[in-house]
C-alpha cells in the first residue's frame, strides 16, 4: 500500500529541542514537519525584525539542524517547516550555509508571498498605525511545488498549520487541486499533528491513564484516499487513542466547517477507529472547495502593560482588597497618571486557620494598560511602593513593580485568494507562481444535527463534570473555544441535552455576558463551544489570568452538576 509517513517535531516556538533528533532516530519517516508559528510568535518575530531586518525567523530550527541535518540526509527524510516566519528566504540561506559548513549536500527551497505588510488596503499599502506584521495563511500547494522540484528541505513563512501536511501529500500522491475529500483528509491529519504531543497524551484530560512524563511526537500514516492512521514511534512515551485524537480535533476549532486554503474539511464527517495499541484510524472526511478569501493575521503594538500583585494575608481579605484598591486608584487619579484600562482580580487562595503563611494568603492582581509607557510603568510602580507603610496590615507584593512592557494585539482580516502572491522558490533559485484553477465556496453554517434520544429519568448525584467528560480549550485571537467529549453513547445522550449554552454560562460565569455558540459533533460524541471576546484583544495583551484559555476546559471539568449515577 502506498503510505506517506509524516511526523511532527514541534508544536510551537520553544517546544522540546531534542524532538527532531528523537523523531529521526526512533522510527521510520518520509517527511518530518515542524510548526513554530502562533499569533504571539508572529508578534515576537515582528519585534525581532524591527531590531534587525535580517531577522524574523525561528532560530531554534537552525540550531536543531546543526545536530540533525546529517541524520535527515542519511535516512532520506524530507523536512518541511514554517520556521521561516517573517523571513523564509533568510532562513533558507542560513540552512544552505550550514549544510555547506557540514559538507552535507541538501537541496533547500522556500515559499514566500504571505508577507503583505506593504500591500495593505490603506495609503501606500498600509494596514494602519502600529501594524508590525501582516501575513496571509497560505495553503500547501507551494510546498508541493518545492518538493516536486526536488527539495530536501522546504522553509515557509505563514502557512496554515495543516499545510505542512497537505503540501507533502499533494506532492507525493499527485492530487489535483479539486480533490477536496482527499485534501480535507490531509487537513484533518495536519490539524491532529500540528500541536505535537497534544495528540499523544500531552495536556490530556485523562492523563492519569497513561505514562505521559515524556510523550513521543505523533506520526500520520497517510493514504492516497486521504484517510490516515495516527500513531507514534514504537517504544516512545504517551499514548494514541480515540480520546487523545478527539481532544486535539476539538482544539482551537469552531463549527463543522474547518476552512483552509486547500479545502474546507467537514469535521462532522470524521470517523475514528482504534486499530490497535497507539493506532487510531481517521477516515470518512468529506471536503468542500475552500473559501474565496485567505485569512490575514495582523499583529500590531497595542500599547504598554504593567502589573502589581498584592499579597493579602489572614483575616479581613475583602476589606484589605477594598482598601488597597481605593488607595491605588486615588493615587493614580491625583497624579493624573490613571491608565486607560485597569483590571483588578482577587484570587482567594487563602484558607481558614492555615498551617503556613502562604496558604493563609490571597492574591490581588492589578493589570494596567495605556499608550503611555510611563503610566503603565513608573507611575504605577510609584503608587504601589508609596503604600508600603500606609496600606493594609501585612502589606507586601510578589515582586517589586517593574518597567512597563509592550503588548501586542492580533486581528484577523481577509483578502481574496487571487490578490495574494504564492510563490515557490525552487532549490535552483527559479521562482514559480502558484496559480490554481479551482472553485471556491463561501462559508455558511452547517445545520445543527438532530439531538440524540435523551436518557430516561434516573437517579443523579452532584459531581464534577470531569468525572464523565474530557475537555480541551484554546484561543483564536480574542475568542476562546472549549471542546467537551464523552466516551460512551449513553453519556453522549446525556451530555448533548445537559450541556447547553445556558448551562455553560452558569458553570463558567465569566462567559455569561458574552456570545457563546454551541456546535455538535455526534460522530465524535463531542460539543464545541466558542466564546467571543473572552480574551479581549488576544493573548499578547495578557490581561486575563489565563490569557490563552488553555485551562478553561479544566475549569469547566471541575464544576459540579447533577450527573446520572450510572456514569459515576
Amino acid at each position: 500500500m502506498n503510505i506517506l509517513r509524516i511526523g511532527n517535531a514541534s508544536g510551537f516556538y520553544g517546544d522540546r529541542f531534542d524532538a527532531m533528533r528523537e523523531m529521526l532516530t526512533e522510527g521510520p519517516l518520509d517527511v518530518l514537519t515542524g510548526d513554530y508559528l502562533a499569533e504571539l510568535t508572529m508578534l515576537i518575530l515582528g519585534r525581532d525584525r524591527l531590531k534587525d531586518p535580517a531577522r524574523g525567523y525561528a532560530k531554534t530550527f537552525l540550531r536543531q539542524l546543526e545536530q540533525c541535518l546529517g541524520l535527515a540526509h542519511e535516512r532520506g527524510v524530507r523536512l518541511v517547516t514554517n520556521a521561516g516566519g517573517l523571513h523564509p528566504e533568510a532562513l533558507a540561506d542560513a540552512v544552505r550555509d550550514l549544510a555547506g559548513r557540514l559538507g552535507i549536500p541538501v537541496r533547500v527551497a522556500h515559499v514566500e508571498g504571505d508577507d503583505l505588510l506593504g500591500r495593505g488596503p490603506g495609503a501606500e499599502g498600509s494596514w494602519g498605525d502600529g501594524v508590525l506584521t501582516a501575513n496571509a495563511y497560505l495553503g500547501g500547494h507551494g510546498i508541493a511545488r518545492c518538493l516536486s522540484a526536488g527539495a530536501d528541505i522546504v522553509i515557509t513563512g505563514r502557512v496554515t498549520d495543516a499545510a505542512l501536511v497537505t503540501g507533502p501529500a499533494i506532492a507525493h500522491f499527485g492530487w489535483p487541486a479539486d480533490a477536496y475529500d482527499r485534501l480535507a483528509g490531509a487537513v484533518v491529519a495536519g490539524h491532529i499533528l500540528e500541536c505535537g504531543t497534544q495528540a499523544t497524551g500531552g495536556n490530556y484530560a485523562f492523563f492519569t491513564r497513561h505514562d505521559v512524563r515524556h510523550p513521543g511526537f505523533p506520526v500520520a500514516e497517510l493514504s492516497d484516499d486521504g484517510s490516515c492512521v495516527i500513531t507514534k514511534h514504537d517504544g516512545t512515551g504517551g499514548a494514541v487513542d480515540i480520546g487523545t485524537v478527539t481532544a486535539q480535533l476539538m482544539y482551537e476549532t469552531g463549527g463543522a466547517r474547518y476552512a483552509g486554503p486547500d479545502a474546507t474539511a467537514r469535521l462532522d464527517t470524521i470517523r475514528l477507529t482504534q486499530q490497535g495499541p497507539d493506532r487510531v484510524r481517521v477516515d470518512g472526511v468529506r471536503g468542500e472547495p475552500p473559501p474565496p478569501t485567505l485569512k490575514v493575521g495582523l499583529g500590531k503594538l497595542g500599547g504598554w502593560r504593567g502589573e502589581v500583585v498584592f499579597v493579602l494575608t489572614g483575616l479581613d481579605i475583602d476589606a484589605k482588597a477594598s482598601l488597597v484598591r481605593q488607595q491605588m486608584e486615588a493615587a493614580l487619579d491625583a497624579g493624573k497618571a490613571r491608565p486607560a484600562a485597569l483590571r483588578w482580580e482577587l484570587s482567594r487562595t487563602d484558607r481558614p486557620d492555615a498551617p503556613t503563611e502562604e496558604t493563609a494568603s490571597a492574591l490581588l492582581r492589578l493589570v494596567v494598560r495605556d499608550s503611555d509607557e510611563t503610566k503603565a510603568g513608573r507611575d504605577l510602580g510609584a503608587a504601589a511602593v508609596e503604600l508600603a507603610l500606609a496600606g493594609y496590615p501585612g502589606f507586601h507584593v510578589t515582586a517589586p513593580p517593574g518597567k512597563a512592557t509592550p503588548y501586542g494585539v492580533f486581528e484577523a482580516v481577509y483578502a481574496r485568494q487571487e490578490t495574494v502572491p504564492h510563490i515557490a522558490v525552487h532549490p535552483d533559485g527559479s521562482r514559480q507562481s502558484v496559480t490554481l484553477p479551482r472553485r471556491t465556496r463561501s462559508l455558511t453554517a452547517v445545520p445543527a444535527p438532530p439531538l440524540p434520544e435523551p436518557l430516561p429519568p434516573g437517579p443523579t448525584r452532584r459531581a464534577p463534570l470531569g468525572l464523565v467528560a474530557g475537555a480541551r480549550s484554546g484561543d483564536k485571537g480574542g475568542d476562546a473555544n472549549v471542546g467537551v467529549w464523552v466516551e460512551s453513547e449513553s453519556a453522549w445522550r446525556w451530555l448533548a441535552h445537559e450541556l447547553t449554552t445556558v448551562r455553560l454560562r452558569e458553570l463558567l460565569p465569566e462567559t455569561a455576558p458574552l456570545l457563546v455558540e454551541r456546535h455538535l459533533f455526534p460522530s465524535l460524541r463531542a460539543l464545541n463551544f466558542t466564546v467571543t471576546g473572552l480574551l479581549g484583544e488576544g493573548v499578547a495583551s495578557g490581561a486575563r489570568f489565563d490569557p490563552q484559555a488553555k485551562a478553561l476546559g479544566e475549569w469547566l471539568r471541575s464544576r459540579h452538576l447533577d450527573i446520572p449515577e450510572e456514569f459515576l
